[in-house]
C-alpha cells in the first residue's frame, strides 16, 4: 500500500482514518484510539494529512508539520457536501479525501500555540462575562418578586441591589439574605478574573508591535485588537480588505441571477464573537465622533464620513457600515505596517 493521502476524521476517544492513493482512491481504512493515531502517522511516510478544522485539529496540524507531513485544514461547512448517503465516521473521512481534490475549497491556516492561547484567553473572559450578567440578572429578577426595581445596567444595577440588601428598612428574610449576598460575592470573584484576563492580554499587547499598531484606530481597543490577531495570524491570506472584511460577516449578502443584482443584509458569516467586538468598537467611535463634532472640535476624514453616514441612515446600519469601514482600515494598517492616519486617502491608481 503506498498512500499519499490521508483522510482524518477526529474525535474525542476514537478517530478514523481513511488512506487514499495518488488517484485519490481510497486503499484503506482504520479506526484507532488517540494514542494509536498518533503512533501510525507517526511512522507513516510524508504525505497529505486532510483534517476538517475543528476541535484539536489545530493541536494535530502542529504535530503532524514537525513530523514532515503536509496538513491541511477544510472548513467542514464545505466539507459536508461531500459526504455520501448515510452520515458516519467512515463517510465523513472519505468525504475529506474528496473535498482534498476540489482547489475551490481554501484551507484553515494552522493556528500558532501562540494564536491559540490568545483565543483561550479570549473565550475564558467571555464566559467570566456571561456568567456575570447571567448573576446580576437572576438577582434583579429575585429582587423584583420583592417589589424593589433595580435599574438597567450593571454598575447601576449592581449599586442598588446592594443598598437594597444593606438597608435596615428592607425586610428580607435573613436566609435570602445571606444567599444574595453570596451571588454578590461571586459577581465580585468574577470582575476580579475578567480583570486580571485583560491584564494578561495588555501585557501579550505590549510585545507585540502589530496589536499595537491596531489599537491606534478608532474604535479598536484591547480586546479588538488581539482578538484579530490571534483569530488572523497572517495578513498576507487576504488579498483585499473587502477579503477580510467578507470573511467577518460585514459586507452584504448577495442574491442575484442574470442582469439582476440583489443585495441585502450583511453576512453574518465568520466570527460571530469578532464580528460583535467591531460592532460595537464602531458604535463607540461614531459615538466619540458626535461627541467631538458637538464642542466644535476638528473632525478626520473617517470621523466626517461617520457623521455624514449616521446622518442619512438609521443608527444601527451606519455602525455596522462603519464597523465595515474599521475592518478595511484594519487590513490596510496591519498589511501595509504604518500606523493609522484618519486623515489618510489612497493615491489615484492605488
Amino acid at each position: 500500500m503506498h498512500a499519499t493521502t490521508v483522510g482524518v476524521d477526529l474525535a474525542k476517544n476514537r478517530i478514523e482514518l481513511a488512506f487514499a492513493d495518488e488517484q485519490f482512491r481510497i486503499v484503506c481504512r482504520e479506526r484507532l484510539s488517540r494514542l494509536r493515531f498518533a503512533q501510525r502517522l507517526s511512522n507513516h511516510p510524508p504525505c497529505l494529512v486532510v483534517m476538517e478544522a475543528c476541535g484539536s485539529a489545530h493541536y494535530w496540524a502542529r504535530r503532524f508539520q514537525a513530523l514532515g507531513h503536509e496538513v491541511r485544514l477544510l472548513p467542514a461547512q464545505y466539507v459536508r457536501a461531500y459526504v455520501r448517503r448515510n452520515k458516519t465516521d467512515a463517510a465523513d473521512a472519505a468525504a475529506l479525501i474528496e473535498a482534498a481534490r476540489c482547489a475551490d475549497i481554501h484551507p484553515v491556516p494552522v493556528k500558532s500555540l501562540e494564536q491559540q492561547q490568545l483565543q483561550q484567553l479570549h473565550r475564558l473572559r467571555e464566559q467570566y462575562k456571561n456568567t456575570r450578567v447571567s448573576r446580576i440578572n437572576l438577582l434583579r429578577g429575585f429582587l423584583r418578586e420583592f417589589g424593589v426595581y433595580v435599574p438597567v445596567g450593571a454598575t447601576a444595577g449592581l449599586r442598588t441591589i446592594r443598598q437594597s440588601l444593606q438597608s435596615p428598612d428592607c425586610d428580607w428574610p435573613e436566609l435570602l439574605r445571606a444567599s444574595l449576598s453570596e451571588v454578590l460575592e461571586e459577581i465580585a470573584r468574577l470582575d476580579g478574573k475578567i480583570e486580571g484576563i485583560e491584564r494578561q492580554l495588555s501585557a501579550q499587547a505590549r510585545q507585540d508591535p502589530v496589536v499595537q499598531r491596531l489599537m491606534s484606530i478608532p474604535g479598536v481597543g484591547l480586546l479588538i485588537a488581539t482578538g484579530i490577531r490571534a483569530a488572523v495570524g497572517d495578513i498576507q491570506r487576504f488579498p483585499t480588505a473587502r477579503h477580510l472584511s467578507s470573511w467577518l460577516g460585514l459586507t452584504a449578502r448577495e442574491h442575484s441571477s442574470g442582469e439582476t443584482r440583489r443585495l441585502g443584509r450583511i453576512s453574518k458569516r465568520g466570527d460571530v464573537y469578532l464580528r460583535t467586538l467591531l460592532i460595537h468598537g464602531a458604535r463607540s467611535a461614531l459615538l466619540a465622533a458626535k461627541v467631538l463634532a458637538r464642542n466644535a472640535r476638528p473632525l478626520d476624514r473617517l470621523r466626517q464620513w461617520a457623521l455624514q453616514t449616521a446622518s442619512r441612515m438609521p443608527a444601527n446600519k451606519a455602525t455596522v457600515a462603519l464597523a465595515n469601514k474599521l475592518a478595511r482600515i484594519l487590513w490596510a494598517t496591519w498589511k501595509h505596517e504604518r500606523a493609522f492616519d484618519g486623515n489618510w486617502a489612497a493615491h489615484p491608481g492605488h
